[in-house]
């Protein structure tokens, strides 16, 4: 039995040194064209996977929304010169925002459950398309790498809190590299555990997200039980006053507002490729409730935590492990242990259900005979978390971290114009097959670009290009003026903006072959509907017929 195995491995590692050795199985089920490509991943999703409900969403926003960088989000707002009542605000009011792209998107995936690069063929044509994919699979592959890189932070705190010698390691590695031979070892660990979870097919990811829930939470609670025991109350962050006046603090909090909702921007994008595996579509209304809320609670832990970290360790830390990292002896170890394990789940789930999946279903959708989901997931997570060098990124990038916090202006109008179509111009009625064809209804012209996209898209990007800018190279930013003002608000523009454009230009400039009065879901609703429109067409002929007999 066991050189049996040995021997197929050997058989199937020896196919995969040809290219055809790399081909997938083609599904007969499959609406690609004859010839064409396509799999069981890229597929309208079969009923037995259809297996989520609105508890699953639930808990798939926890594992979204439970990560380090939620629980930091106040900082920014803060150290801006805002007080902790902006920073709720633009916490509730950011997350509010984008819950109208999550649920209008979300339904897209819930009502014809198709992955999210399929669906956008619809606005965007079948050749235009591929860049809105491939904008979201680099932005799903730099957040990939950035947030493995924190979860090697939480294994480090596991780790030391076993063997406190462990920060002890000798560094061998140079400076300039950005990364030490400890923070080696402990990304390597983190990564050796999380890849064997990230190749879970998505449908049976359920469970590990209610765990997540369940962790997450109960660790962050007694964190923030033990942290106001030490300081014997909330410290005194509440009555910090502002650090910014007039006209200066109002386009702060837009812009702080904008920056909460710009970081789901990704998420508001491609949400179909989640919502496709709901049994129906009641879980998409929750997320209304769900983001707030679960946003709402860890900033507060947050703002709590640091504020109590002032009186105990004399300086405010945002960060949940470096809080931690402060703790020593039996107790104080265990008590990191648990800290680390949390957030070590809490990256792994973030990175599921926000990168590695979303850039796995984009990189299946453009290589469908070669690549699904679970080869794309390994090429995500090798290429992000090594090929990348994350820590490089962090250590010596600054500027590209504000570029990547700006790719929010590209991801608008691209989730606006999804929404816009779905439920205005094609009034929630899609041609299903249509979808999966190179030379179906959605193809547009012979350059498989839908031009209405391409103008609602330059309209809404143009504007805030100069702020973007301004943002990664602040030296030029006095010579652009007020211009970088529209950058503060630059998902509410982006987003309203290429709606509109959209709509408007695809109502004074229809593309008929699109509009369609009913949903196709299988080839033989075409058939179905040609043959009641031919028996329709027979009744009215006899009721005229008829007409005419009593007439006469």
């Amino acid at each position: 039995m066991i050189r049996q195995r040995f021997s197929s491995i050997k058989k199937d590692l020896k196919s995969k040194t040809s290219k055809e050795g790399w081909i997938l199985p083609r599904p007969e089920s499959s609406f690609a064209d004859p010839g064409a490509w396509t799999n069981i991943d890229c597929d309208v999703t079969p009923i037995e996977r259809r297996t989520w409900s609105a508890w699953t969403m639930f808990g798939y926003w926890f594992s979204d929304a439970l990560n380090a960088q939620s629980w930091m989000a106040p900082a920014s707002i803060i150290a801006l010169g805002l007080t902790w009542r902006e920073a709720v605000v633009c916490i509730i009011f950011g997350s509010l925002v984008c819950t109208v792209p999550l649920v209008l998107n979300g339904m897209v995936g819930a009502k014809i459950h198709v992955p999210y690069p399929v669906a956008i063929r619809a606005s965007f044509g079948w050749y235009f398309s591929r860049f809105a994919i491939v904008t979201r699979a680099i932005t799903a592959l730099f957040w990939h790498a950035i947030q493995t890189y924190t979860g090697s932070t939480a294994m480090t705190q596991i780790i030391r809190a076993i063997w406190p010698s462990y920060l002890d390691i000798p560094n061998h590695i140079p400076e300039g590299v950005g990364i030490t031979t400890q923070g080696m070892v402990s990304h390597l660990i983190f990564w050796s555990v999380q890849f064997p979870i990230l190749l879970i097919p998505p449908h049976k990811l359920k469970w590990f997200f209610v765990a997540k829930c369940v962790l997450v939470l109960v660790v962050s609670i007694a964190m923030v039980i033990t942290m106001t025991s030490k300081a014997g109350g909330t410290g005194e962050i509440w009555t910090l006053p502002y650090g910014v006046e007039g006209s200066d603090r109002s386009w702060l909090i837009l812009s702080s507002l904008s920056s909460i909702t710009g970081g789901w921007a990704t998420m508001a994008t491609n949400i179909p490729d989640f919502t496709r595996y709901l049994k129906n579509d009641k879980g998409v209304y929750w997320q209304v409730l769900f983001l707030p809320g679960i946003q709402l609670v860890l900033g507060l832990f947050g703002i709590i935590c640091c504020s109590a970290a002032k009186v105990v360790y004399g300086r405010y830390i945002w960060d949940p492990l470096e809080i931690a990292a402060q703790w020593d002896g039996p107790a104080g170890r265990c008590g990191a242990f648990f800290v680390g394990l949390c957030w070590v789940v809490a990256q792994i789930g973030t990175n599921l259900s926000a990168n590695v999946i979303s850039c796995a279903n984009d990189i299946c959708c453009l290589f469908p005979k070669y690549v699904n989901i679970k080869r794309g997931v390994i090429f995500a997570t090798i290429t992000a978390a090594w090929i990348m060098q994350p820590w490089k990124i962090i250590y010596s990038a600054q500027s590209l971290l504000a570029f990547m916090a700006g790719l929010g202006i590209f991801l608008a109008p691209i989730a606006a114009m999804l929404s816009a179509d779905f439920w205005v111009v094609h009034k929630q009625h899609y041609d299903v097959p249509g979808l999966y064809r190179a030379h179906g209804r959605y193809r547009y012209n012979k350059w498989g670009t839908n031009w209405r996209a391409v103008v609602a898209f330059i309209v809404s990007v143009s504007p805030t290009l100069p702020g973007m800018a301004a943002s990664v190279n602040p030296a030029i930013g006095p010579t652009i003026g007020d211009a970088n003002k529209l950058y503060f608000m630059f998902y509410i523009w982006g987003y309203i903006s290429a709606f509109v454009v959209y709509c408007v230009l695809s109502h004074f400039f229809p593309s008929p072959e699109t509009q369609i009065d009913h949903t196709i879901y299988e080839d033989s609703d075409i058939i179905s509907a040609a043959e009641d429109k031919a028996d329709s067409d027979v009744v009215d002929e006899k009721k005229a017929a008829e007409v005419e007999t009593s007439a006469v």
